[in-house]
């Protein structure tokens, strides 16, 4: 966004409309990130109350599958119809299918209201960032996208310590349930101060693109998702399901360069601030969902904490992020040194990934990886929020909501590619770990 264009966009937010929009937009990204994870630790609960073990897995992959897919749309939508009508949507739809998710009677039931549920929480954090970036100018963006870091920190990896607490103390249905209180409070809040904001005459919407995009990015999920469990790697289904997904994602590409309002802006990736820094999301959001898939796993497996130790030993990460997430916001707002600090960020968090690598190889005791973990977070703390500052920064006003979701969906890939990679392979290595540290289980 243009300096001027941010100016005029932020002075029609009064200070008092500004905190309770904040207010209001930072308990709306708690609720998406606290559903990224929450249902972990439920899981076991819910089979044995409805059911369908074989079909566990879906009730995070139609999640995973549905909110991933939604969130360019979000972006673009709206750009062209105003932010407070596609947030009242999100919030609306992410409140019923949760509802819904709490009063299911069978996996299938819960399942489909899951995916709902993702069609809705594909809008919460990129909307919620988006109207961040038109309420503040671009020098105090930085401050504010540190806080959002922060939150989404604290959220992501204590969801499933709630998960367990709430299962454990009320019941499974609680930890969908627990969304209604926080979201209906966001939901007035957003709905009683934020402008309404511009709405075109004739909105011109790619359909084509919307469902080009959905089969591309379903095909690539669903097979990165089965290879190595249902699908073997060198299966002919295997490739045949992964050029059919490139295909459709080339159709998708050719769509977009001709179609009058594409859904993802291919000219913005001509620009270099914005196209590295899309690509940092991606491997950061690689990095962190990675960690708090691996090291979980490998606290219980190869080192022998239990369940509630080795969420414990997660802590030294979501307090050093939280800690410089919200310094290094206050610290570029000041200094406006936006890629220095994300240089910084990613140099850190890459050495700090490196160590945990060699202490992993290695079989090093605790205390080496705490001191990873915190040294990991603060390379996100710092990296994160200024990725997001420079993007913003770097497109004009009118494309602030396709940009921020552009980032956003690539932040959601590398998420799921990320987890899906350790998880997958975890297996084979926990073995040769477990055996050389001498556990038998």
């Amino acid at each position: 966004m243009q300096p001027s264009s941010a100016a005029e966009t932020s002075s029609a937010y009064s200070p008092t409309t500004r905190i309770l929009v904040f207010i209001g937009l930072i308990m709306t990204m708690i609720m998406g990130a606290l559903d990224q994870s929450i249902v972990s630790t439920a899981l076991p609960t819910i089979v044995s109350d409805l059911g369908g073990l074989a079909h566990m897995s879906w009730v995070v992959t139609a999640f995973m599958l549905t909110s991933t897919i939604a969130t360019p749309m979000y972006g673009k939508l709206s750009d062209m119809f105003g932010r407070r009508p596609l947030l009242a949507f999100s919030i609306g739809a992410f409140l019923f299918a949760s509802l819904l998710c709490g009063i299911a009677q069978n996996m299938w039931q819960l399942i489909l209201f899951r995916g709902l549920q993702g069609v809705g929480a594909g809008g919460l954090m990129t909307l919620s960032q988006t109207v961040i970036g038109d309420m503040v100018t671009p020098q105090q963006r930085g401050r504010y996208q540190g806080l959002f870091t922060g939150a989404f920190a604290v959220s992501s990896v204590t969801g499933p310590f709630l998960g367990g607490v709430l299962t454990s103390a009320l019941s499974w249905r609680w930890v969908f349930l627990v969304n209604l209180p926080i979201g209906l409070l966001a939901f007035a809040l957003i709905m009683f101060s934020l402008p309404a904001g511009r709405s075109e005459a004739k909105p011109q919407i790619d359909y084509l693109g919307a469902g080009l995009l959905s089969i591309a990015t379903a095909g690539f999920l669903l097979l990165f998702n089965s290879v190595g469990t249902s699908l073997a790697w060198t299966s002919p289904l295997t490739f045949l399901l992964f050029g059919l997904s490139l295909a459709v994602f080339y159709l998708f590409i050719r769509q977009e360069k001709q179609a009058p309002e594409p859904l993802i802006n291919l000219g913005l990736l001509r620009i270099a601030n914005f196209s590295v820094c899309v690509a940092a999301t991606g491997i950061m959001s690689f990095a962190m969902m990675g960690s708090l898939v691996f090291l979980p796993l490998y606290y219980q497996l190869v080192l022998g904490q239990t369940p509630a130790t080795s969420g414990l030993m997660m802590l030294p990460q979501v307090g050093t992020m939280l800690v410089s997430s919200i310094l290094g916001g206050i610290v570029s707002s000041k200094t406006q040194r936006y890629e220095l600090l994300l240089a910084i960020g990613v140099g850190i968090e890459f050495s700090a990934l490196s160590l945990i690598a060699y202490c992993a190889h290695h079989g090093a005791p605790p205390l080496f990886f705490l001191i990873s973990l915190g040294c990991l977070g603060v390379g996100m703390g710092i990296g994160m929020p200024n990725a997001t500052v420079i993007i913003q920064n770097s497109v004009p006003g009118n494309a602030l909501g396709i940009a921020t979701a552009m980032m956003s969906f690539i932040r959601s890939l590398g998420g799921s590619l990320g987890g899906g990679a350790i998880w997958r392979g975890y297996g084979a290595y926990a073995a040769t770990s477990v055996a050389s540290h001498g556990r038998q289980d």
